[in-house]
C-alpha cells in the first residue's frame, strides 16, 4: 500500500518539466505577438516634429483597434509609415480627413473654412512648405477619399503633409495613446 501511495506523489520527470516550460514560453511569445500585431505596439519617436507634445526619443504606445474598426478622427495623434521612406515610422497629428478642405492663411490652419484652434502648436505659425519632387499641392486643398492630412505640432520643424501630401489611411499603424518612457514624460496623449 505504501508503494502505491508513493507512486501517486512522484515528481514529474525533468523532460516533462522542460516540455512544460517550452510550451509556456511559446504561449507567452504567441500572446505577445498577437497583442503587438493587433492590439497595441510600442514605438520610439524619431524626430522633433511633435515637440512639445511628444519629445524626440520618447517611447509611446499606439493602440491599433481604433483604426481596425473605425476611421481616424481630426486631432488624433497617429503613427504611420513615412510616404517617402516606407521603412521609417512617423508620428503626427490628423488635421483633416477625407473630403475636408484645408487652407493655410497668414500662418493659421483652416479646415472647411473654419480656423482650427491649435493650442498644441504653442502659437507657432503654419506656412506651406516646398513639396517633395513628385507632389503638387495648392491651397485650398481637398483631402482625397481614403486619405488624411497629417502635421506635426512643431510646425516650424516638421516635414508633414505640407511636404509629402495626404497619406493613405491604410498606412496608419495606430493611434498614439501613451508616452511610457522616459519616466518624467509618462502620460496620456490627446
Amino acid at each position: 500500500m505504501d508503494s502505491g501511495r508513493h507512486a501517486e506523489f512522484q515528481r514529474p520527470s525533468i523532460l516533462r518539466r522542460f516540455f512544460s516550460f517550452v510550451v509556456m514560453v511559446v504561449v507567452v511569445l504567441g500572446c505577445a505577438f498577437l497583442i503587438r500585431t493587433y492590439v497595441c505596439e510600442p514605438f520610439e519617436v524619431p524626430s522633433a516634429s511633435m515637440e512639445e507634445t511628444i519629445m524626440t526619443g520618447d517611447y509611446i504606445f499606439a493602440e491599433k483597434l481604433s483604426y481596425q474598426f473605425g476611421e481616424p478622427e481630426q486631432g488624433d495623434i497617429a503613427v504611420f509609415a513615412d510616404p517617402q521612406i516606407p521603412s521609417r515610422t512617423l508620428v503626427k497629428r490628423v488635421i483633416a480627413t477625407e473630403g475636408q478642405t484645408i487652407n493655410l492663411v497668414d500662418g493659421k490652419v483652416y479646415v472647411d473654412g473654419t480656423e482650427l484652434p491649435e493650442f498644441y502648436t504653442l502659437g507657432q505659425p503654419t506656412y506651406p512648405l516646398s513639396t517633395a519632387g513628385n507632389v503638387s499641392i495648392s491651397y485650398p486643398y481637398t483631402i482625397p477619399e481614403g486619405c488624411v492630412w497629417m502635421m506635426g505640432d512643431n510646425r516650424t520643424n516638421s516635414l508633414d503633409s505640407r511636404y509629402f501630401g495626404p497619406i493613405d489611411e491604410d498606412t496608419l499603424f495606430g493611434k498614439a495613446i501613451l508616452i511610457y518612457w522616459p519616466l518624467n514624460d509618462i502620460g496620456l496623449l490627446n
